[in-house]
């Protein structure tokens, strides 16, 4: 009887408007996801330059560096929704948010160690997954915060971590791996740490900024239409601005001049360097006056969270009226574990070097096949199902024992 007066009577036509409302959001999250994690694929696989001009390539121009950042950001609007949404949980269902959490970021780790012990390093591709699991244990602390605070506290790392890489960056231990394994971990403890923190290409402490952004968003009605203007309007204005500021302080104020004088280099290494390098020299402040793709600076964080905010802006926007037209990219961004995964493992084969642009395709329509099918049958993903019900067991454990523990 009382399944029955759920799921019967008056109520019915409440829930079935928040459900859809809640797909609407949840289809603009999911795109933006699915065209990150295409970022990130055609970044690995397709050249950054043109081999006749050695210019950067479209995919270079377009995806370095910002998918990353929007993975990041959109993780936190994950975190964010599981935990509460707008209403963030606290007392015993926010302990078991921060136990299932912190399951999750071991069960992502612990994968990502295993997929680096498939890859070579020769293999140009940096997995991301275990400084996911770094990026949500640092996160724990913050699934009780309001958005205020979280986008402050966000502003403190996106200014704190490049000083920190620049001020420490010759004191701390040398690059461990593209793709640390378990054997790096036991044998180079502390070094491991310090790149999955401060050196790596994905470093923790910085993208903390991108997914403490993204748990503020998660507490905000991302179902409005006025906050879907405000993220594109703030995202482009965001990104302009921090590309602008760096141009001013590099060839109005002098800052390219003292990087030619304190580096000893020529224009050409200079330029190479705000191209291609994703390490930066440590003989001048000025170099955190750059916005190069993964240098990691402020200017740089900045710019990749404005264009993150824009491309979420926009595709919250866009499936309000299209949804059912982005199932192919929000189909893909439900399972981005999963076919980031299979990406990976794919390209531990090392048999995509000749034919770039022919194995991209091959893997985007496979990816892309494989994930409506999936979801339409199955709905959640494969690794996603695994990883979901092993912290959500967690969560309920942890439940049950403060349930058990209360004196009430």
């Amino acid at each position: 009887m009382r399944w029955m007066a759920r799921t019967v009577g008056p109520p019915a036509p409440r829930a079935r408007s928040t459900a859809r409302k809640q797909t609407r959001r949840l289809v603009g999250v999911d795109a933006a996801r699915g065209l990150a994690l295409i970022g990130l694929m055609s970044v690995h696989v397709l050249p950054y330059a043109d081999d006749e001009t050695l210019e950067p390539t479209w995919s270079y121009i377009l995806f370095y560096g910002d998918s990353a950042a929007l993975f990041a950001l959109l993780a936190g609007v994950g975190l964010a929704l599981a935990s509460g949404g707008t209403r963030p949980h606290g007392g015993r269902e926010l302990t078991a948010d921060r136990v299932a959490l912190v399951v999750r970021a071991v069960l992502i780790a612990v994968l990502g160690l295993a997929i680096g012990s498939l890859m070579s390093d020769a293999l140009p591709v940096d997995n991301i997954l275990i400084y996911y699991g770094v990026f949500f244990l640092l996160a724990a602390p913050f699934l009780h915060v309001g958005p205020r605070m979280l986008f402050g506290s966000a502003a403190v790392f996106l200014v704190m971590a490049p000083v920190l890489m620049q001020l420490l960056g010759d004191d701390l231990p040398g690059f461990v791996a593209g793709n640390p394994t378990f054997g790096d971990l036991l044998t180079q403890p502390v070094a491991t740490t310090t790149q999955l923190l401060l050196t790596g290409t994905y470093p923790a402490l910085a993208y903390l900024s991108y997914l403490l952004v993204g748990l503020g968003l998660g507490r905000v009605d991302l179902r409005s239409r006025t906050i879907q203007v405000r993220l594109l309007a703030a995202g482009v204005a965001m990104a302009a601005c921090a590309r602008g500021v760096s141009s001013v302080l590099l060839y109005v104020a002098g800052g390219y001049e003292q990087l030619l004088e304190a580096s000893s280099m020529d224009e050409q290494d200079v330029a190479e360097v705000l191209i291609w390098s994703e390490s930066l020299p440590t003989d001048t402040w000025w170099w955190l006056a750059i916005a190069s793709p993964h240098t990691n600076t402020p200017l740089a964080l900045a710019a990749s969270l404005g264009t993150g905010l824009a491309v979420l802006g926009f595709f919250l926007l866009i499936s309000r009226a299209l949804g059912a037209w982005l199932l192919p990219l929000s189909a893909m961004g439900s399972m981005t574990l999963s076919l980031y995964t299979a990406h990976l493992v794919a390209l531990s084969f090392e048999v995509h070097y000749d034919r770039p642009y022919l194995w991209f395709t091959i893997q985007l329509i496979t990816a892309v096949l494989f994930a409506v099918a999936w979801q339409r049958a199955l709905g959640q993903g494969p690794l996603e199902r695994v990883v979901g019900a092993v912290a959500k067991g967690a969560r309920r454990r942890s439940l049950a024992a403060s349930a058990g523990a209360d004196p009430g």
